[in-house]
């Protein structure tokens, strides 16, 4: 039914984590997954597995050398893939391969008209670059997807809308230039947090300069902070209208994540999505995918993520 909403998960992406104690460990999925049960949001959800990405594939956003140098470091199966946040493990090439093969599988069953919207709670993996790999983010899966939807799709006016504690670095500066990307990104001010990027000055360049809205918020910043903020999110894409919405939604964004300084509810995630599905709705023919990012107290990913999926499942529903 192309109403429901389309819930990845499976034992490819829950691979995706780094061991010995490392903040972005494998037990992020199952968090998820415990409070999805819980919520019974998986009875209101079709369950999709992933499929890795073939190397074509994630070309489409990646440089060849890249790609080549985490192959061998997954079979090292150690050494580190940036300049130490992101370490190998055995198997790193093929479940970061799962997180961008199930980004495809759902962008392609959303053009087909098969559903509107997707959600991926292991995804978004907003740092790495074309070139290189950063802050635990290894293949940048809504890179490829926006790449995806120019090449494949011929779709060329975009939205990438991040609201994860961290600026999305990986996808503003590829894009930095490009007028038909809108990247609306709400952020902790990056004078007090990784990367350090994402001031509210950075409206893109050249022509795509007033393309780009970036906002950083001051540490302890809560819910009313963001709604108020978050009106100049809609204003903007609303001002944009962009064909196709990515929805990056952190959970390192709430009360009590040990990586960051902002101190959200799920709500803020939860008025988010509700809005963005509206949005979507009215301008973009419903097509919205959401990805989970960031987040490193379990709870707050586990309810924040499961906030952003019900107001995904109660859109379709409407």
């Amino acid at each position: 039914m192309a109403n429901e909403v389309l819930l990845y998960v499976g034992e490819a992406l829950g691979k995706y984590g780094f061991p010995n104690g490392h903040p972005f460990g494998p037990d992020r999925q199952d968090a998820f997954w415990k409070e999805t049960l819980k919520q019974r949001l998986d009875k209101r959800a079709q369950l999709a597995a992933p499929r890795p990405a073939s190397r074509a594939e994630l070309e489409r956003f990646h440089a060849a050398d890249y790609v080549d140098r985490v192959d061998q470091l997954s079979e090292l199966g150690h050494g580190s893939i940036d300049y130490g946040d992101t370490p190998a493990y055995p198997g790193v090439y093929d479940a970061s391969s799962a997180v961008v093969g199930a980004a495809l599988e759902g962008l392609e069953r959303v053009m087909s008209g098969e559903s509107y919207r997707t959600f991926q709670p292991i995804g978004g993996l907003h740092h790495a670059r074309r070139g290189s790999g950063a802050g635990f983010c290894v293949f940048n899966d809504c890179g490829v997807v926006i790449d995806t939807l120019r090449l494949k799709f011929g779709v060329k006016r975009i939205a990438y809308v991040d609201i994860d504690v961290h600026h999305g670095d990986g996808l503003y500066y590829p894009y930095e230039s490009d007028p038909d990307l809108i990247v609306a990104d709400i952020h902790e001010d990056g004078m007090f947090l990784y990367p350090g990027t994402g001031g509210e000055e950075e409206r893109g360049k050249g022509e795509a300069e007033g393309a780009k809205l970036n906002i950083p918020m001051q540490p302890g910043a809560g819910d009313r902070q963001f709604i108020e903020e978050w009106e100049r999110v809609v204003d903007f894409l609303g001002r944009h209208r962009p064909e196709f919405i990515i929805f990056q939604c952190g959970a390192d964004s709430l009360a009590g994540d040990p990586l960051a300084h902002l101190k959200y509810s799920p709500a803020a995630h939860a008025h988010a999505a509700h809005s963005l599905c509206q949005l979507a709705n009215e301008i973009a023919q419903g097509r919205i995918m959401g990805f989970g990012g960031g987040g490193y107290n379990r709870s707050n990913l586990a309810l924040a993520w499961n906030a952003v999926l019900k107001e995904f499942i109660q859109g379709s529903e409407r």
